[in-house]
């Protein structure tokens, strides 16, 4: 029986770090943008930031276009060549300590997705004006080490903890109105107003999950919860003959409503300038949340004690993979709650903290410094990016810039066009290394973002 259970895990952290790493389009602030007087969207990292005297025109659906995602797990620890073939982690000539050497205690993927389908700047109101329509997604995936060593090590161990493991995530759509002002000539402020859509929501928490294998059976403590925010969700039930109870095991569309619930938030920002060489600046980001109609909750109300040597499954078998999925619902016990009604998510604020540099030989080079924290509880992220920055051309800037945070080190640029009623930007806040041979990143730090639009 052992062996089917390591065959059962197995299959969980493959199909995990699979989908995980293979989570590949994104949206996100461009950081590397944050210098670039040229750049049209800095109000989105500052809502201080101005083009005053410049208005723009977003061309809809292509103003602001970004695809990667960041993370400390990636292809390269799923994926591994083995004689001149592509195989997987749980190939038996790949070795443990080839999977699990340089690995963390705790693997992430954050996806930040960020699409501005609508955008306009325009000076009025004594100040800079912005109106942008978007679409978001924040998603989040926590996964333990030990998932992997219990897949390459099975019976050599005789405990496992797999606590931490979860995900959460949601979707909206976002209207923000936009101001900015002078107030001295060393003071600026701004902020944005955001009315937000929410589309749904979840979040997955397994806060205690310990494992003992026996010799022909083994023993669980679980202690987890599922909570949804999708309108017209429904959890399905499947009844459990060793336990005498139902328990959830998948769930059902019964009416999808397109509107989960409702929310606010705010940006705020300033801009100091302490002389013509220096310049500091402070913003915080996306200050709110959403408040959702209703809430499928799913749990196993506090630990429970699982003890069994009933399951059988064979990862080999194809056909078997929906005895697969019944066997990990068995395993979590997850009991259904049914609507307990509405609660309040935050969409997790950024701080962003900047010093600039004005180069005062060359006053067209500039450098600068950005400190970026995104808190979000477990899944909270700190970076640090130092950049340089040259416009030697009025139509044309370029800048470059090094990070080092939660996520690793990371290179990224920007090029930016803008003429007399045209403009096009290409950036990346991080470059992608090594390439697998489909041209899939081998680890999830890879960004590339771009932008066309019309100055008026």
């Amino acid at each position: 029986m052992k062996k089917n259970y390591i065959n059962i895990l197995r299959g969980t952290a493959l199909t995990a770090g699979i989908l995980s790493a293979c989570f590949q389009a994104s949206a996100q602030d461009v950081r590397s943008g944050y210098f670039d007087d040229n750049f049209l969207y800095r109000f989105q990292s500052n809502p201080a930031f101005s083009n005053e005297g410049h208005g723009f025109v977003a061309m809809p659906g292509l103003g602001n276009l970004n695809v990667g995602t960041n993370g400390t797990l990636g292809v390269k620890h799923i994926l591994y060549n083995v004689n001149g073939r592509t195989t997987t982690a749980l190939n038996p000539e790949v070795t443990a300590s080839e999977v699990l050497d340089g690995m963390k205690n705790k693997g992430r993927i954050g996806v930040n997705l960020r699409e501005t389908i609508l955008a306009v700047g325009f000076s009025g109101m004594g100040g800079y004006n912005t109106i942008s329509v978007g679409a978001r997604a924040d998603i989040n995936v926590s996964l333990p080490k030990d998932i992997f060593r219990l897949a390459k090590e099975g019976p050599a161990n005789s405990s496992y903890d797999l606590s931490n493991l979860g995900a959460r995530g949601a979707a909206w759509a976002e209207i923000g109105l936009g101001h900015s002002r002078q107030i001295n000539r060393q003071l600026r402020v701004g902020a944005t107003l955001k009315v937000l859509v929410g589309v749904g929501g979840f979040s997955t928490d397994i806060k205690d999950a310990r494992l003992t294998l026996g010799q022909d059976s083994w023993n669980a403590v679980v202690n987890a919860q599922l909570r949804s925010n999708i309108k017209g969700m429904r959890y399905k039930q499947k009844y459990n003959d060793d336990t005498n109870r139902d328990y959830v095991n998948g769930f059902d569309m019964d009416d999808f409503g397109p509107i989960g619930g409702y929310g606010a938030a705010i940006d705020l920002g300033a801009v100091y300038r302490l002389n013509d060489d220096w310049e500091f600046s402070a913003s915080l980001l996306d200050l709110g949340g959403i408040s959702w109609s209703e809430t499928a909750t799913a749990s196993t109300d506090g630990p429970q004690e699982v003890h069994t040597d009933e399951y059988s499954f064979n990862v080999d078998n194809n056909d078997t993979w929906e005895k697969f999925t019944d066997n990990l619902s068995m395993l979590y016990q997850l009991e259904d709650k049914g609507n307990t009604g509405s609660r309040f998510t935050g969409i997790g604020a950024t701080l962003n903290l900047a010093a600039q540099y004005t180069f005062p030989l060359y006053r067209r080079l500039k450098f600068g410094a950005l400190s970026s924290t995104r808190f979000n509880g477990p899944f909270t992220w700190t970076e640090m990016r130092v950049s340089a920055q040259v416009e030697p051309v009025k139509w044309f800037s370029a800048g470059a810039n090094l990070a080092e945070g939660t996520f690793g080190f990371g290179f990224g640029w920007i090029l930016n066009f803008k003429t007399t009623g045209f403009n096009l930007y290409l950036a990346s806040d991080h470059t992608p290394g090594s390439l697998a041979k489909q041209g899939v990143p081998l680890n999830t730090n890879a960004n590339f973002s771009m932008g066309i639009n019309f100055p008026f």
